[in-house]
């Protein structure tokens, strides 16, 4: 697999999570307040919950539902009641392209 164009850069709104979705995979992309872009998987680990439809804070994204946090650079829980992490994929940029590979996860890459 290769890694498919998500969004544009221009598209991704600062400290707000963007759904998208590449090969099946439900992803959520986030701009954080430092400019790091950053996409985990979408689906809390404690329930079947929308994370792009969460809060975004710092480098965490908070499911709405729960109030789980999960750090944006390593997918893992920050609190309970979730206590599995999330995966972590690799983003390429590419010009205003925002490109997203399912396969490449951070911890295989």
């Amino acid at each position: 697999m290769s890694a498919s164009r998500v969004c544009g850069l221009s598209e991704l709104v600062q400290d707000e999570a963007r759904r998208v979705e590449v090969d099946g995979v439900a992803m959520a992309v986030v701009l954080d307040g430092n400019g790091e872009i950053h996409a985990i998987g979408d689906v809390c680990t404690h329930g079947d919950i929308s994370l792009s439809d969460g809060f975004v804070e710092g480098d965490t994204l908070e499911c709405w539902a729960h109030g789980s946090a999960f750090s944006l650079k390593t997918g893992h829980p920050l609190n309970l009641p979730a206590f599995e992490p999330v995966p972590v994929y690799e983003v390429v940029i590419d010009g205003d392209d925002v490109l997203i590979d399912p396969a490449v996860t951070k911890a295989s890459a």
